[in-house]
C-alpha cells in the first residue's frame, strides 16, 4: 500500500504535543485527524465521506513537520477504516500545531445511529 508523498500528514490528539512517539497513528486525511482529536470510541465514515463520531473531548490538530518516507510508516494492522486511511509511525516525528478543535454537534454519532449501522453490518453479513 502506498501513500501520496506530495500530501501532508496529520495527527489529532486531546494533548498538547511537540513530538509524536513511534507507533502513533497518522493520516493524510485532515478531517479524520481532527475527529480523532476528540478521542472517539466510535467513528463512522459514510460512502459520501461524511464522518460522524461519539468523541466529546476538545483537542488539537497537528501537521507532521518531518518529511515522511515509505520506511517511516506502516499501514495500521487493526484499522476499521478504508485502506490507506490510518498509518502507524515507525519513528518519532516532530509535530506542528495547526489549531485547537471542538466537537461539532452535527458530527455527533448517536446511540441510535450506531445501532442502525451495526444492524446494517449484520444484514450485509447475511447476504
Amino acid at each position: 500500500m502506498d501513500f501520496d508523498p506530495t500530501r501532508a500528514w496529520y495527527h489529532g490528539s486531546p494533548l498538547r504535543l511537540t513530538t509524536l512517539r513511534e507507533g502513533s497513528t497518522i493520516t493524510q486525511k485532515r478531517a479524520l485527524a481532527r475527529i480523532f482529536s476528540h478521542k472517539p470510541a466510535r467513528v463512522s465514515v459514510s460512502d459520501d465521506g461524511r464522518i460522524k463520531h461519539n468523541g466529546t473531548t476538545p483537542g488539537y490538530l497537528y501537521a507532521v513537520a518531518d518529511k515522511i518516507q515509505l520506511e517511516d510508516v506502516v499501514p495500521h494492522p487493526r484499522t476499521t477504516m478504508a485502506p490507506g486511511d490510518e498509518w502507524l509511525t515507525t519513528r518519532e516525528l516532530r509535530l506542528r500545531l495547526l489549531c485547537s478543535t471542538k466537537p461539532a454537534p452535527e458530527e455527533q454519532l448517536t446511540d441510535e445511529e450506531w445501532a442502525e449501522l451495526q444492524r446494517q453490518v449484520v444484514e450485509q453479513g447475511k447476504k
